[in-house]
C-alpha cells in the first residue's frame, strides 16, 4: 500500500486533465462525479496508506517514482517522503478538501463555468499533496508554485468582474515577493550543502553550521519570507481579506485546508535549520503574534461575513507561527489540523447564509436567522466556540498547547502569553458578534420580498454536520509526529491552576462582552447605542478607519512601492533602453541615406570617387 503513495496527486490531476480537455464540456453531474470522486479516490487512499504506516512503527518512507533531471551533480528525484507530519497533511487535504468539494456540488449549481471550478480545485489539491510529499525542496517548489498558480485563478474565478480580477493579481503578486526570498533561499542550501533533498539538508546543516552563524540565519531567514507570503504573515498579510473575491468553497479551500499552512508546513518541516538560526525562530514568533492581534482587531470593525472570517484567518496561522517560534512543533500541527476543521465549517455555514439571502454578505443587514437557518446557526455556532476556544471543543485544546509553549519561553513567555490570550480575547468577540448579529436580533425587513429559504440537500448538509463533528472532537485527536520533531520538542509548561482558569475565563469574558453588546435584547441595544457613540467621536472614527482599513498596510505599500513605481513607469513610458536602440536604427538608416545620395547612375562620379579613394589609401600608406 505504501508503494501507492504516488496516486495521491496523480487522481485529482487526471481530474483536472478530464475536466480541462474536454473544453469545460461536461454537465454538472458528470463534472461533479470527475471532481469530488477524484479526491475521494485520493482521500480513501490517504487513510490506507496512513494506517499502514502507523500500523508499521517505521519512522519514515520514502517512494522514488523517477529521477526528474540531471544537472552535473545535482540529481534531483520525483520522489515522495512520507513521515507522521506528511500523514496529518494528507489526511487534513484530502478530507477536508473532499468534504468542500461535495459542498460545492451543491454551491456552485447553476454556475456556467461548473466544470472549470471543478478543474481548478482539483489541480489545487494536487498541487497541494505534491508541496507536502515532496521529499526534496524542487519537488516542493514546484507544489507550491502550482498553488499559487491555482489561487490565481481560483480567487479570480468571477473574471467579469474586474474587482475579482485585481484581487487574484494582487494574491499573485504579493505571494510572490515571498517566493522569490524562498527561491534565494533554495540557492543558499544548494551552493552551501550541495543538496535540496530535505533531509539530507536536515542532517549536513548542524554537521557544517554553527548556532547563529550568518549563512544559517540567512537560509532561515529567507525561508521565513516565503512562509509568510503563503500564509499570510505580516508583512505580506494584505492579499488574504481580498481574496474572499472568489466563491465561498474556495475561500474554504484557501483559508482552512491548503494554501495558508503551506507556510507553516515549511517552517515545521525544515524545523532543524531554525534551530540553528534562534535568532529567526524569534522572530516567527513575533510576527505571529503581531499578526494575530492586528487581524483580531481588524476583524472587529468589519461588516463582510467573508471577511471578518479572512482574518480570523491570519490570526489563527499567527498562533501557529507563534507555536513554530516558541519550538512547540506539535503544537502548530495540531492546531492547523483542528483550525482546518473549524474554519472549513465556519466558511461552508456563511456560505450557506449567503446563498440563502441571495450572495447578501453585510452581516448587518441580516439578523434573526435563528429559525430560518438552522443547520446553517448550529454549524456557525460550533464553529465559533471552536474559534473561540471555549471549553470541550478542538480549537481549547490545541490553542492551549499554544499559550502554554510560549509561556515556557525563557526570556518573554509572559510576553508572548500575554499577547496571545488578548488575541483569544479578541477572537471570542469578534466570533460571537458573528454570531448574535447573524442569527440573533431582529430580522431585518429588506428580506421581506425576497424569501429566505435554508438551501439543502446532502451535498450541502453532510458536509457541515461531518465537520461540525470534527470542531467538537477534533481535540482528542493525537497527530503522530512524536518521531518528527522528537528531542526538538520544547519542553511542556506545567502551568498553576490560576494559569489555566485564566485561559478558561479569558475566552468567557470575550463571549459575554459579545454577548452585551451585540446580544439583541434592550441591554445589548444600550450597549451598542454607546459604543456607537464613541465610534462617531472623533478619535473613535479615526481609530475604526485605522483597524477597519487593515492597519493602513495597503494605503502604506501604495505610496512606498505602488505610486512610485508607477510614476517611474510613466516618466520612462518611451522606454529608456528602447529609445537607445532607436537611436542606433536611427544613425544606421542616416547612414543608409547617405550612402543612397552616392549611388547617382553618373560614370563620372563613380571615377572621381575611386581616385579620391585611391589617393587617400595611398596618402595613409605613405603617411604611416
Amino acid at each position: 500500500m505504501l508503494e501507492w503513495i504516488g496516486l495521491l496527486p496523480l487522481f485529482p490531476l487526471l481530474g483536472f486533465l478530464a475536466l480541462t480537455l474536454t473544453g469545460g464540456k461536461p454537465g454538472n453531474t458528470s463534472a461533479s462525479l470527475i471532481g469530488v470522486g477524484s479526491i475521494a479516490l485520493s482521500f480513501v487512499l490517504a487513510a490506507a496508506i496512513s494506517y499502514e504506516f502507523l500500523r508499521s512503527g517505521a519512522s519514515s518512507h520514502t517512494q522514488l517514482l523517477w529521477n526528474w533531471m540531471r544537472v552535473g551533480d545535482f540529481t534531483p528525484a520525483f520522489s515522495f517522503y512520507l513521515d507522521g507530519l506528511a500523514v496529518v497533511m494528507i489526511l487534513v487535504i484530502t478530507g477536508v478538501g473532499l468534504l468542500i468539494h461535495l459542498y460545492s456540488t451543491g454551491y456552485m449549481t447553476g454556475d456556467p463555468s461548473f466544470a472549470r471550478f471543478f478543474a481548478y480545485m482539483n489541480l489545487f489539491v494536487a498541487s497541494m499533496l505534491v508541496l507536502v510529499l515532496a521529499d526534496n525542496l524542487v519537488l516542493l517548489y514546484l507544489g507550491w508554485e502550482g498553488v499559487g498558480l491555482c489561487s490565481y485563478l481560483l480567487i479570480g474565478f468571477w473574471y467579469q468582474k474586474p474587482a475579482n480580477g485585481y484581487a487574484a493579481r494582487k494574491a499573485f503578486v504579493v505571494t510572490r515577493v515571498g517566493d522569490t526570498s524562498m527561491a534565494i533561499g533554495l540557492f543558499v542550501l544548494f551552493t552551501q550543502l550541495g543538496t535540496l533533498n530535505i533531509q539530507e539538508v536536515l542532517t549536513l546543516a548542524p554537521q557544517q553550521w554553527s548556532v547563529s552563524s550568518g549563512v544559517a540565519v540567512a537560509a532561515a531567514a529567507l525561508l521565513l519570507g516565503g512562509a509568510v507570503g503563503k500564509s499570510a504573515q505580516l508583512p505580506l498579510q494584505t492579499w488574504l481579506p481580498d481574496a474572499m473575491a472568489g466563491p465561498t468553497p474556495i475561500s474554504a479551500l484557501i483559508h482552512a485546508a491548503t494554501m495558508v499552512t503551506a507556510g507553516v508546513y515549511l517552517i515545521a518541516r525544515t524545523h532543524i535549520l531554525f534551530e540553528l538560526a534562534p535568532q529567526v525562530q524569534m522572530l516567527v514568533a513575533v510576527l505571529g503574534l503581531l499578526t494575530l492581534l492586528m487581524a483580531g482587531f481588524t476583524a472587529l470593525t468589519q461588516r463582510d461575513i467573508k471577511r471578518i472570517l479572512a482574518y480570523s484567518t491570519m490570526s489563527q496561522i499567527g498562533y501557529m507561527f507563534l507555536a513554530l517560534g516558541v519550538g512547540a512543533w506539535s503544537a502548530a500541527t495540531f492546531h492547523l489540523m483542528t483550525h482546518a476543521f473549524f474554519k472549513a465549517l465556519l466558511f461552508l455555514a456563511a456560505g450557506t447564509v449567503i446563498l440563502s439571502l441571495h450572495h447578501e454578505q453585510d452581516i448587518f443587514k441580516m439578523g434573526g436567522l435563528r429559525k430560518r437557518l438552522p443547520l446553517a446557526f448550529w454549524s456557525f455556532l460550533i464553529g465559533s466556540a471552536a474559534l473561540a476556544a471555549l471549553p470541550f471543543t478542538s480549537g481549547f485544546y490545541s490553542k492551549d498547547e499554544i499559550l502554554l509553549a510560549a509561556l515556557a519561553q525563557p526570556q518573554y513567555g509572559i510576553i508572548l502569553w500575554l499577547g496571545g490570550v488578548l488575541g483569544a480575547l479578541l477572537t471570542a468577540i469578534y466570533s460571537f458578534r458573528l454570531v448574535f448579529v447573524v442569527f440573533y436580533g431582529k430580522e431585518l425587513p429588506q428580506h421581506d420580498h425576497e424569501p429566505i429559504r435554508e438551501i439543502r440537500g446532502i451535498p450541502m448538509a453532510a458536509p457541515l454536520v461531518i465537520l461540525a463533528a470534527l470542531s467538537v472532537l477534533g481535540g482528542f485527536i493525537a497527530v503522530p509526529v512524536g518521531a518528527v520533531f522528537g528531542a526538538a520538542e520544547a519542553e511542556p509548561y506545567h502551568a498553576s491552576t490560576l494559569i489555566h482558569a485564566i485561559m478558561i475565563a479569558v475566552p468567557l469574558l470575550g463571549v459575554g462582552i459579545s454577548y452585551l453588546i451585540y446580544g439583541g435584547h434592550a441591554i445589548a441595544a444600550t450597549n451598542l447605542s454607546k459604543l456607537e457613540r464613541i465610534r462617531q467621536s472623533a478619535a473613535g472614527a479615526a481609530i475604526t478607519r485605522f483597524w477597519f482599513g487593515g492597519w493602513g498596510m495597503d494605503a502604506l505599500y501604495d505610496r512606498l512601492l505602488v505610486r512610485p513605481f508607477i510614476a517611474l513607469a510613466h516618466l520612462n513610458r518611451k522606454d529608456i533602453i528602447d529609445t537607445g536602440y532607436a537611436s542606433i536604427a536611427a544613425f544606421t538608416q542616416a547612414g543608409n541615406n547617405l550612402l543612397v545620395r552616392t549611388q547617382t547612375g553618373n560614370l563620372r562620379w563613380y571615377s572621381i570617387s575611386m581616385i579620391g579613394g585611391l589617393i587617400i589609401v595611398i596618402a595613409v600608406g605613405v603617411w604611416r
